[in-house]
């Protein structure tokens, strides 16, 4: 499937939303044979236009893409998001502190993590709870259930996508995460997925012929299927687009970060946007 990010000629577009949040830009999808591909540069889009260029284009059944606003680690490659481990891709928007906690809890997988981020961290912490109870529902549950007893954080919002599955997660109340069912052709007249917000315009002409979901930070578009994740809401889309989703976390965090107390690390994730399987 073929898909357009980052039209920096458009208003509304990447660009624009770059200017606001300078620390990196990237994109995430799947290619046969590779796998899990990761697209990334620390520098905003408005300072790296061959970068912008490049990232126009990109054939996937799954994208996910991300703007950085940096509070913790450096404006590096390996700071910027998305990260992948074990062929699944990950972003986050929020805010995790005390990261020495964090760190000895993961142990020996730190191994995996090549920055100085909260969110590749939390990654990494997600990455071995799957891999110990070898289902990716239960690790989530679990990596989740013992940062929101253990850690000081703001958002653990996230967007995990394989292959063939997409899974988001919000908690808590702090920031919001979307989700639009979206039907062949969009409706109302429309043919294919072209999405323009004041932060990200995605078009897919493909999906004239074929369903989709859509996961972000904010509704991309005016259509009355937006739906908003409850708090500690756990969502999956399988290969089929079948959308199930339970609350695995029904407490308030033990140590929430204050409001105003720390700018979040990381801007809206633009997009991601979870696409046919198989198409």
């Amino acid at each position: 499937m073929h898909a357009s990010f980052w039209l920096l000629e458009a208003a509304g577009s990447l660009l624009e939303q770059s200017l606001r949040n300078p620390d990196g830009t990237g994109l995430g999808y799947f290619a046969p044979v590779v796998g899990a591909v990761v697209d990334k540069e620390p520098l905003p889009a408005y300072e790296d236009p061959a970068l912008a260029r490049g990232a126009k284009h990109v054939s996937s059944v799954t994208f996910v893409s991300h703007l950085r606003y940096a509070t913790t680690g450096e404006r590096t490659t390996e700071n910027t998001h998305p990260f992948a481990i074990d062929g699944m891709i990950f972003a986050h928007n929020g805010t995790l502190q005390d990261l020495n906690a964090l760190e000895a809890h993961i142990g020996r997988d730190m191994r995996f993590v090549g920055g100085d981020t909260d969110s590749e961290r939390y990654f990494a912490l997600v990455a071995k709870e799957i891999r110990a109870r070898g289902s990716i529902g239960s690790g989530i549950s679990a990596a989740v259930g013992w940062i929101v007893e253990n850690i000081p954080l703001s958002s653990i919002n996230f967007v995990l996508a394989t292959a063939d599955e997409l899974w988001a997660f919000r908690y808590p109340e702090t920031n919001r995460l979307f989700v639009l069912e979206r039907r062949a052709g969009g409706g109302r007249g429309r043919r294919d997925l072209h999405h323009v917000s004041g932060t990200v315009r995605v078009h897919v002409p493909d999906l004239s012929r074929h369903p989709s979901v859509v996961v972000a930070s904010e509704p991309l578009d005016d259509s009355v299927g937006w739906r908003a994740l409850e708090s500690g809401e756990l969502m999956r889309v399988g290969p089929d687009l079948s959308v199930r989703s339970n609350i695995v976390v029904d407490r308030p965090p033990a140590q929430p970060i204050p409001l105003g107390h720390s700018m979040d690390e990381n801007a809206p994730i633009s997009g991601p946007a979870r696409m046919v399987w198989g198409s």
